[in-house]
């Protein structure tokens, strides 16, 4: 049979539009064959548990005291603003360990009392996360 034959009945018809249903855009009817992500979030789980995470260091006593020593040098030349860069623990919210991160900057505010440190930008560093301070405040001091 002819192809032309085949469809003689139908093929001049005018095109049919629905009452009941809108007229679909393009984006929309694409939507229809886009790939379907039946495990919602599952690609997010599958990265957050290959991000890897640093352990803790646990400082001795020796580093506390050179620590201390330092943060009392800062506090004396305070006024003076020296730049510093503090290399601190940070915690991750979501695994066990964290990441050690350095800040650099001009420190505002030594707070003994709430344990942290004030940068001019307010950023606040935990004391007790910080395992090293660099600054020229230190050159020809041995630690």
């Amino acid at each position: 049979m002819n192809a032309q034959l085949k469809y003689s009945d139908i093929i001049n018809l005018p095109h049919h539009v629905s009452t009941k249903h809108p007229h679909l855009s393009r984006e929309q009817k694409a939507a229809q064959f886009a790939p379907f992500a039946a495990l919602t979030g599952f690609d997010e789980d599958v990265k957050e548990t290959a991000r890897l995470t640093d352990r803790r260091i646990e400082i001795d006593d020796g580093l506390k005291e050179i620590i201390n020593n330092k943060l009392n040098i800062i506090d004396k030349n305070i006024k003076s603003k020296p730049n510093v860069i503090v290399t601190y623990f940070k915690k991750d919210i979501k695994k066990s360990g964290g990441k050690y991160l350095d800040k650099e900057g001009i420190i505002k505010k030594i707070n003994i009392f709430d344990n942290y440190l004030l940068f001019n930008d307010n950023t606040k560093v935990p004391i007790i996360d910080i395992i090293d301070i660099k600054s020229e405040l230190f050159k020809g001091i041995n630690y």
